[in-house]
């Protein structure tokens, strides 16, 4: 005889419409009453009608995950941790209840592509689409990013941001998690100046990025509340305006997140300005470059300069020296992406929350060499 989802519903002693939603995954369920509606399905061996369930709901089994590279730690460490929160239950015991099959999406960073994606899984029916990463800062495309999630959200998706700000415009957000970058970039450069420092070069990201902008804004902010935020005679704003802005712009160099970037940015930076005693990187990967960029010079680290990260990747401590960097959460924070992106967890009041960004030290900072 078929098994019913009633059958199952009066095995696990809940409603049917309790059984309903923890196999679909789509709203919050009390883990001991999540536990109860599995094991009857395990024990009764129930087999959930994949097609029939598609055609009655809004949306399938599918979620989607947009990285900009799955080669990157950054964004791998995120997709990973919101994978095994979307796959099931992670109790190693293989039986089914409310999995979805999540599908990594790689954008290489362009704006066209991630509507594209976003697009295909509007036609795939997805259950959840988590967005991770910093924002291209771009009028129109977050107009058109703006539509096409509100589109998605009428058709059912649940909408996740996980490392990203919210838009300006649109509500169609389940929530968003939002990492420190500004306070985060703020404290490692006051770091830098409590040790001495007051020429300090910055290998950024691209400038179009929130992410870039975020962590840029916080070591403006440091050098501005040191008053080492004045252009030398000559100088003027990142803009060409000429007016005052923080920072000296010879200082900072825009780039890719990435080893070579960081590489060619150092070169340039000391080109600029050869008496900088240290330098931050926009990521763990920039600063890798950055640290062969100094070696090649001849210079020691950080005897001859300090040179410091973000993001805090498995890599970082095994640097030798070890990177001073700013700790980012990317496992918790994508573990947690995954659980609002399957209703596992309720959205954080407002439905934005800003996870906090841990300063940690390491040798490859120390004091400037008199």
């Amino acid at each position: 005889m078929t098994v019913t989802l009633a059958d199952v519903a009066a095995r696990a002693r809940v409603s049917p419409a309790t059984v309903s939603r923890v196999l679909n995954g789509n709203y919050p369920v009390a883990a001991s009453t999540r536990e109860r509606v599995l094991r009857a399905v395990d024990d009764l061996d129930y087999v959930l009608n994949g097609p029939a369930s598609s055609l009655a709901a809004a949306t399938s089994d599918l979620v989607g995950i947009l990285v900009n590279d799955i080669a990157d730690p950054f964004f791998g460490i995120m997709a990973g941790a919101a994978q095994t929160q979307i796959g099931g239950p992670g109790d190693g015991s293989g039986r089914a209840g409310g999995e979805k099959l999540a599908v990594i999406c790689n954008t290489g960073g362009s704006p066209e592509r991630e509507l594209t994606y976003l697009t295909l899984l509007q036609r795939q029916r997805a259950a959840a689409v988590v967005l991770t990463g910093g924002a291209v800062e771009n009028p129109a495309h977050q107009t058109a990013m703006a539509a096409k999630l509100a589109k998605l959200a009428d058709a059912g998706t649940r909408i996740v941001f996980c490392g990203r700000p919210p838009l300006p415009e649109g509500d169609a957000l389940v929530a968003a998690l939002t990492f420190d970058n500004r306070g985060g970039g703020r404290r490692l450069t006051e770091h830098l100046i409590s040790l001495g420092h007051r020429r300090i070069g910055y290998v950024a990201g691209p400038p179009e990025r929130t992410t870039t902008r975020h962590r840029l804004e916080g070591h403006r902010e440091a050098l501005r509340a040191a008053g080492l935020d004045d252009f030398p005679a000559g100088g003027g704003t990142a803009d060409g305006s000429g007016g005052p802005a923080a920072g000296d712009d010879r200082l900072v160099v825009h780039g890719p997140y990435d080893r070579r970037s960081g590489y060619e940015a150092t070169l340039e930076l000391l080109r600029r300005a050869p008496d900088v005693t240290a330098i931050v990187a926009a990521n763990d990967t920039v600063a890798l470059g950055a640290c062969a960029a100094v070696r090649d010079q001849g210079m020691r680290i950080p005897q001859d300069m300090s040179v410091a990260g973000f993001d805090d990747l498995p890599f970082s401590v095994d640097a030798v020296p070890a990177l001073t960097t700013v700790r980012l959460p990317l496992f918790e924070a994508g573990a947690r992406a995954g659980r609002l992106a399957m209703g596992k967890e309720n959205p954080p009041p407002g439905g934005i929350a800003t996870i906090a960004a841990e300063l940690m030290i390491r040798g490859s900072t120390a004091a400037p060499r008199d």
